[in-house]
């Protein structure tokens, strides 16, 4: 049965609300880039994610090849964006055995990062793991750029969800991501994340849902908006990480902001904060810099304090 739902769902494409429509199963290559093949360009134990995602023994992080999204300022755009994006393709058999070798070195848990174009490869991959006996949680770590149905293939593979909010400004999505319907799109989404979340665990969604957002400088309104739709729809059921990272990607095509955050913007948005009552969370220092952009040509992608290698293409 997981396999017929698979190949349907690859063919025409219809996974994320670009709505391609290609064949991917023929080989052919949907907006992401990629057929229906996995790939995945690297497997590392990252110790910089929140804490309750970090662990002690840090998260297993596997960064699939490919986006459906491409934002401009892209900090993996090596492995997302583009038919020469990094990646190697794995069989779900492949993949059980990144999983076990991340859990083997204290993996927390098995933390998906850009996978919604992959979501029916990577559900039967979570199948053949668990079959195996991997026992260990799954997280999906994404854009938000979703279907709601693409998502309901994930209702009994993945445990915590880590989605983006990016921005409720088409203008925005349009000019940085060419995702005009974003905003609807994303907030879909997320509250369709809280639902399955809280479903597996009834009133447990707030431990298991952790809404991203990142600051944009010289776009506060932005910010204030996404918090706002947060207070007013997901507070009680999801926690809020405002990120503070922003760093222009240097040699990047296409429009971007040029500048890190600001300390004058950094503490608007704490007390935005405050007055949406706001208490649980989490929020970065503002530390400018681009000492910790990824490099995925590299074994160890990230500064090794942040990270330890555990599989590469």
């Amino acid at each position: 049965m997981e396999s017929r739902l698979i190949s349907y769902a690859y063919a025409p494409c219809r996974l994320c609300p670009r709505n391609c429509a290609v064949d991917r199963l023929a080989g052919e290559k949907g907006y992401c880039g990629e057929t229906s093949d996995l790939r995945i360009a690297a497997a590392v134990i990252h110790k910089g994610e929140e804490p309750p995602i970090t662990g002690t023994g840090g998260s297993g992080t596997i960064f699939v090849s490919g986006c459906n999204l491409g934002c401009n300022f892209c900090q993996n755009y090596q492995v997302s964006q583009g038919s020469a994006s990094l990646g190697k393709t794995v069989s779900p058999q492949e993949f059980t055995q990144i999983c076990e070798a991340l859990r083997g070195r204290g993996a927390e848990n098995i933390n998906i990062v850009t996978g919604s174009h992959a979501i029916p490869a990577l559900a039967e991959c979570f199948t053949v793991m668990r079959k195996s006996g991997t026992q260990i949680p799954v997280l999906w770590n994404s854009s938000a750029y979703e279907t709601t149905e693409a998502l309901e293939l994930l209702k009994d593979h993945v445990d915590i969800y880590l989605p983006d909010l990016k921005t409720l400004d088409s203008e925005i999505a349009g000019k940085f991501f060419n995702a005009p319907d974003y905003p609807s799109a994303a907030c879909a989404a997320i509250l369709k994340m809280i639902g399955m979340a809280n479903k597996k665990n009834p009133g447990k969604s707030r431990d298991n849902v952790i809404v991203r957002h990142l600051v944009l400088p010289g776009y506060l309104e932005s910010t204030k908006s996404v918090i706002k739709w947060f207070a007013d729809n997901a507070k009680d059921h999801a926690q809020l990480s405002l990120m503070t990272q922003y760093t222009p990607i240097p040699g990047v095509k296409g429009p971007m902001p040029d500048k890190y955050l600001q300390e004058d913007e950094y503490r608007t948005v704490i007390d935005w904060l405050d007055e949406f009552e706001i208490e649980e969370g989490f929020c970065q220092e503002l530390v400018t810099g681009s000492d910790w952009l990824p490099d995925f040509k590299h074994a160890n992608p990230f500064p090794s304090e942040l990270s330890i290698p555990v599989w590469h293409c």
